[in-house]
């Protein structure tokens, strides 16, 4: 058993310091108290070598961007590295925190599929093909999501992904609606994603009916 000649206590397990006062313990280790929690501390130490390396690059872009006056051809007037970091922030602090244990894959999806498609639009608006963007990457886009999603709730057990198919089906609808009143004429990518997303969504409730309001009412409190 390990002792600490300042605290005056035993400690067990094969600790090097004190966890009171962090003096160099002494005497042979003993057995453990607790379990060792090492996968909790190989996430802590990937965690930290991924925020250090965001930072690194974060940090570099803006030197380059702003310091050296590195630009890219065509885009003289474009700050790439405030771009850059965009990308890196919400990445570090917005898409990997979707992936942490007891999230539901159907949420993990929508999230990162919203959030990089917020990210896509943003940085297409400043390189000038944002147009593009909406018209045909947007709804292929969410024909992906809404795909994937319908999958997950045609396996899903615990009743945790019929709402994203909801919210897909509304995101698909909505823009139809507003290019029908406004007079323009609807892109084929949006009308197949809204066709798609009607279809899919009448599939779960068919195919899933009995738990369709459960869930509905359960997350939207109705």
């Amino acid at each position: 058993m390990k002792k600490c000649l300042y605290c005056k206590i035993e400690v067990g397990g094969d600790l090097e310091r004190c966890p009171l006062c962090q003096s160099k313990l002494v005497g042979e280790p003993g057995e453990a108290y607790f379990p060792k929690p090492t996968g909790q501390q190989r996430r802590s130490k990937f965690y930290k070598a991924q925020l250090f390396a965001v930072w690194v690059v974060m940090i570099a872009g803006l030197s380059a961007d702003f310091l050296f006056k590195v630009k890219i051809p065509r885009f003289e007037n474009v700050h790439w590295s405030l771009l850059l970091a965009m990308w890196l922030f919400v990445l570090e602090f917005g898409i990997m925190r979707q992936f942490k244990p007891g999230t539901g894959s159907a949420r993990k999806v929508t999230s990162v599929f919203f959030t990089t498609l917020v990210l896509f639009v943003i940085t297409s608006y400043f390189f000038n093909f944002w147009r593009f963007t909406l018209a045909w990457i947007v709804p292929i886009s969410l024909i992906g999501d809404i795909i994937t999603n319908f999958v997950l709730a045609m396996i899903d057990k615990k009743g945790n992904t019929m709402s994203y198919l909801l919210i897909n089906l509304l995101v698909a609808i909505i823009p139809y609606i507003i290019l029908f009143f406004v007079g323009k004429e609807t892109p084929i990518p949006w009308i197949a994603c809204m066709i798609l997303s009607v279809i899919l969504f009448i599939g779960a409730v068919i195919f899933k009916g009995h738990t369709v309001l459960n869930e509905i009412q359960r997350r939207f409190n109705v």
